[in-house]
């Protein structure tokens, strides 16, 4: 095994680890460490060979990192087949994705407010408080997340800038 095959197996394997410790399919991260690691647009057939699974699985895992956008498919001009590629932009889309879910908790806790406010009893005060609590811990979660993605704009803008140097 060259030392490349070794590179590539490690990746999509600890890929997949990552990706299981965030709640999500293991072959979700399979697939985005191969795509990461592919220097050119993958098929579905290739995608299935280099991973060893068939096309059921890894076809639905397609649709979902697409609506994640965190990959996309694009065309090629000598073939008739779907390929797909990594997002440019993968580690942004990704965090975009975690702050969806924030802002998600952010307005279940002000709704959850809202009906606690509407039916408010003495019995359901320590109730209160935690709803209180939640939507403040999840705005403050919402505007570091902003704020870091702004100042990630910035940096990967300087990335960009130094690689095409």
């Amino acid at each position: 095994m060259t030392s490349e095959e070794k590179v590539k197996i490690e990746i999509i394997k600890n890929f997949g680890y990552a990706y299981r410790a965030f709640g999500l399919n293991k072959l979700m991260g399979h697939v985005v460490a191969l795509l990461m690691y592919a220097n050119h647009a993958l098929s579905l057939d290739e995608i299935c060979t280099s991973l060893g699974r068939s096309k059921g699985p890894v076809s639905q895992i397609m649709k979902r990192l697409r609506d994640k956008n965190l990959i996309r498919r694009v065309w090629q001009l000598d073939s008739r087949r779907d390929f797909y590629e990594i997002q440019p932009e993968v580690f942004e889309n990704a965090f975009r994705n975690n702050l969806e879910l924030i802002k998600n908790n952010k307005r279940l806790a002000a709704q959850l407010n809202s009906t606690v406010d509407n039916n408010y009893t003495e019995s359901l005060s320590s109730l209160k408080n935690r709803m209180i609590e939640m939507e403040a811990f999840y705005s403050l979660m919402e505007k570091h997340h902003e704020n870091f993605l702004t100042e990630w704009a910035q940096i990967r803008k300087e990335l960009v800038l130094e690689k095409s140097a």
